[in-house]
């Protein structure tokens, strides 16, 4: 009798202590192998992943109830689609102090994903990911296999998803409204399942942005804001490189009273032959970087496309001078209404870019 009941005794302490130890919370962090990182994330010389550009996502595979993200932003206004199990979509903004945010809760048993991914661009700097905590039964699974094929894209606002959101159709710079996850960009990476990059800005421009950096003076960083800070092109190959802009140079090169016209031309516009140099110039520093990659040089679907406009001539001069046979170019007609791309219009951006792939690119 006292040997059943120390026999019993010691399956129930078993059995508590394993309870116990199931509801105990397991910390990820950010640099264990398991998590998957999309984009141009520093992960190597800060004590957190650093995320900066748009449609910068991390993504990670578990087991368990509850999942918490250790995060904090620098500024106010970054915006994240935060996803699970690759269904369900909600919007979050983390704190701009190191907390722990609730990603999902009451979870069933079995394998869960979870992916983070950034809405905005870097003009609201920069977020740190710390990890994940995980409580219910914790496990960490095998990190989803990559991709097949890669695409990049460089681009402005357009790129970005800038207010693709706001269905009022005020065209609004409030950060909620912005949305990289339904710009035409990250609509045409997912439809070829195709790993995902996306180096852009509102307002960039390739002679002159609304601000003074322009893309080639930014386009090989990591932390755009940083000039000593250099990406390593070795770790994302892309297939294919879209580039889409001018859109914001069309404007500029006609306010000579604006700041940055004064900054870049002085008090003369720049040439014909000066537009087409500089843009053959930066499209030669993506073919530097990318021997074997299809460059594809678009335009649209704002009003530098409109009739009679002069900029994709501009481009198509750049690109034959070039002589370069796995270079394209693709004009997307101006939509024919104000403001930035609708949800639609990105949409339709996105149809003709898929299409145009389809129809001229092997990859």
């Amino acid at each position: 009798m006292t040997k059943f009941i120390y026999n019993l005794f010691f399956a129930f302490s078993f059995l508590l202590v394993f309870s116990c130890g199931s509801k105990q919370p397991l910390f990820i962090k950010y640099s264990n192998p398991e998590i998957s990182y999309s984009g141009r994330i520093d992960t190597t010389t800060t004590d957190a992943a650093e995320l900066y550009w748009s449609g910068s996502s991390i993504q990670f595979n578990f087991e368990g109830e509850t999942v918490y993200a250790l995060i904090e932003n620098e500024r106010k206004g970054n915006y994240y689609n935060l996803i699970i199990d690759k269904d369900s979509i909600s919007i979050f903004s983390p704190d701009t102090t190191k907390t722990y945010v609730e990603i999902a809760k009451n979870l069933s048993k079995g394998k869960h994903s979870v992916e983070l991914f950034r809405r905005n661009d870097w003009g609201r700097g920069k977020t740190k990911f710390y990890g994940f905590k995980i409580i219910g039964k914790p496990k960490v699974l095998p990190k989803s296999s990559p991709q097949k094929r890669n695409i990049e894209f460089y681009g402005n606002s357009i790129s970005t998803g800038y207010a693709v959101e706001d269905y009022s159709g005020k065209d609004s710079p409030d950060s909620t409204y912005t949305n990289n996850y339904k710009s035409y960009a990250t609509l045409t990476a997912r439809h070829f399942n195709a790993g995902y990059q996306c180096i852009c800005k509102a307002g960039i421009g390739v002679m002159i942005s609304w601000f003074p950096v322009i893309i080639p003076e930014i386009y090989n960083r990591i932390n755009p804001e940083d000039p000593n800070s250099k990406w390593d092109f070795s770790n994302f190959k892309p297939d294919v490189v879209v580039v889409n802009l001018f859109q914001n140079d069309s404007w500029l090169v006609n306010l000579p009273d604006h700041e940055e016209f004064k900054s870049k031309f002085g008090a003369i516009k720049p040439t014909e032959d000066y537009i087409i140099n500089s843009y053959k110039n930066f499209i030669a520093n993506i073919r530097q970087q990318y021997p074997e990659a299809k460059i594809i040089s678009m335009l649209g679907n704002m009003d530098a496309t409109k009739n009679g406009s002069k900029w994709p001539g501009y481009i198509k001069k750049a690109i034959d001078s070039l002589d370069d046979s796995n270079m394209f170019t693709h004009f997307v007609p101006f939509k024919e209404s104000p403001g930035h791309p609708t949800e639609k219009e990105q949409q339709i951006i996105a149809k003709s870019l898929i299409e145009f792939i389809e129809d001229y690119i092997d990859w």
